[in-house]
């Protein structure tokens, strides 16, 4: 189990910090609306590096481990949305994202090749 989370571990992260890349990257989109297009220009390159991120990582690891890793945006947008935007976290929110985090380990430590 821990040999795959070893193996694809490159991609593992890349595709992590692909994941809080695109949420901060929505998060200035979100905020745009209000505090101007700085917030519009800094969404979009967030979200660019992203994507980069997503494109390189792919090539260090399985697609069938990496794509569910990119799952953790649900996870990422409700704490983001807590934290920074005051939204309301509920018990239902918390068992979904410990769901989603299952998942996503399940999935990443399951490769058996």
């Amino acid at each position: 189990m821990l040999e795959s989370l070893k193996k694809n571990r490159k991609g593992i992260l890349m595709m992590l910090a692909s994941a809080l890349c695109v949420c901060l990257g929505q998060l200035f989109w979100k905020l745009s609306v209000e505090d101007g297009w700085l917030f519009l220009v800094a969404g979009f390159a967030l979200y660019v590096v992203g994507a980069l991120l997503m494109v390189v990582g792919y090539r260090f690891g399985k697609l069938s481990v990496l794509q569910p890793v990119l799952s953790i945006n649900y996870g990422l947008s409700v704490v983001l949305g807590f934290f920074v935007l005051g939204e309301a976290v509920t018990l239902q929110k918390c068992i979904a994202i410990v769901v989603i985090v299952a998942g996503v380990f399940l999935v990443a430590a399951g490769d058996e090749e």
